[in-house]
């Protein structure tokens, strides 16, 4: 059987470099081609599939539905490949990744399954920062991050990995207390628990509810979603939370408090770089992300 002729991998390479960037400036930049030389490259490349992958418009490339198609096809296959080479070769040093993750998000989601991750790509390390700022930093102290936000700063990469609702949390004893129905008088006895970096979680459940104007006892702010779940099932307070976070505390000592559902402001996203896919610790990071549906 003769052998099959293979793609030109430069060419290939030139592809899926500015499909992943976004720009082939960028892309030429990466690979240290002029853009009339990467051009050139993913032109071969169409000639070698028969398809127009890309439009051409003055300075700007955008992919076709045939290039994304194409795209989607061959991607796994080059991961494929990369885990391949890896895997047989005595040279390639660890891969390291910078990441930044807020210890709720990191206890919750991520570490149960990081396992999985490390099976997959053992020469993947990752340095896990939980401190402050973690957005700010990305690019330079991090290589990406895991935020919760209502949408990260343009300029970024970014993957929104969640949608929630806001859940009023309590002790199962306080929600006795509180009775079936949520009301002004019941509401503005309780101390309500807000973290805080999310306050606007707090106002869109009051306003759900009708508690618009509703001033109570007091509000204890956090900075660890953690502890906020634990002064809740002692009983210090109602925590304004994700729902998702009541489901995967798993805690018998706490209930969800009736009332509207409620849209959350915030989400979690994945963000980095755009050049920064194209290091290799961060697009294996990201796949795997995406692919897990953490």
């Amino acid at each position: 059987m003769p052998a099959r002729r293979l793609p030109p991998l430069r060419a290939l390479e030139a592809f899926m470099r500015t499909v992943r960037l976004g720009s082939a400036r960028a892309a030429a930049e990466e690979i240290g081609l002029s853009p009339s030389a990467l051009s050139r490259r993913i032109s071969n490349l169409e000639e070698f599939v028969g398809k127009k992958l890309f439009t051409r418009a003055r300075q700007s490339m955008q992919l076709t539905d045939e290039g994304q198609a194409f795209y989607e096809a061959v991607n796994p296959h080059m991961e494929a490949l990369a885990r391949a080479v890896e895997s047989q070769s005595d040279n390639i040093a660890l891969l390291r990744l910078r990441l930044g993750v807020l210890p709720m998000f990191g206890s919750q989601r991520l570490f149960p399954r990081l396992g999985e991750l490390r099976k997959r790509h053992p020469l993947l390390h990752i340095d896990i920062d939980t401190a402050p700022h973690l957005e700010d930093r990305v690019g330079d102290t991090l290589d990406a991050a895991i935020i919760l936000s209502r949408g990260p700063a343009s300029g970024l990469h970014a993957v929104r990995l969640d949608h929630n609702l806001v859940h009023a949390i309590c002790s199962k004893e306080v929600a006795r207390n509180i009775g079936p129905d949520i009301n002004p008088e019941a509401m503005a006895k309780q101390t309500f628990l807000v973290h805080n970096e999310l306050p606007e979680s707090f106002v869109a459940w009051k306003k759900a509810n009708g508690l618009d104007t509703m001033s109570p006892a007091a509000i204890d702010h956090y900075d660890s979603g953690a502890l906020m779940l634990e002064a809740a099932a002692q009983g210090l307070g109602v925590a304004i939370m994700h729902d998702d976070h009541l489901r995967r505390a798993n805690d018998n000592r706490l209930t969800n408090l009736p009332g509207k559902p409620v849209e959350s402001p915030y989400s979690y996203w994945f963000v980095c770089k755009p050049v920064s896919l194209e290091s290799r610790p961060v697009r294996i990071f990201h796949d795997w992300l995406v692919r897990a549906g953490l």
